[in-house]
Formats: C-alpha cells, structure tokens, sequence
C-alpha cells in the first residue's frame, strides 16, 4: 500500500504533460482524501489492538487532531 505521498509522487512524474494547476489541485485533493482514509485505519487498528484508550471514534479523532490543519 502506498502512501498519499508516494502515489502522488508516483502520479506527478508518470503523468507531467498533464500538470496544470487544475490538475495538481485534483490530484491534491485525492492525496489528502488518501491520507484521511490512512490516519482512520491506523486509528481503527490501534484501538482493535488495544493501542488507543479513547472512548472516541475514529472520525472524532480524525477531527479532533486534524480539523484546523492544512496538510
């Protein structure tokens, strides 16, 4: 499994004839989706494996640590 970073990287330099500023803003904006869906499965195994002590969920989580950051 890829990284938001890596498959980014990956489609940046497989796809440079298709680089405008539309395009990067959507490829940016899948990488972050990508990396969202990252943070709440890691989120999900922790708390399966015992790892997080949280009665919260993993989207409360997700917005709790991330809502009023820009990745």
């Amino acid at each position: 499994m890829k990284t938001a970073v890596e498959w980014l990287q990956d489609t940046w330099l497989n796809y440079p004839d298709l680089c405008s500023y539309d395009k990067i803003q959507e490829w940016f904006k899948q990488a972050k989706e990508m990396e969202k869906e990252q943070s709440l499965e890691d989120y999900s195994v922790g708390y399966s494996n015992g790892q997080v002590d949280s009665n919260r969920t993993a989207n409360q989580y997700y917005n709790e640590t991330y809502k009023n950051t820009e990745l």
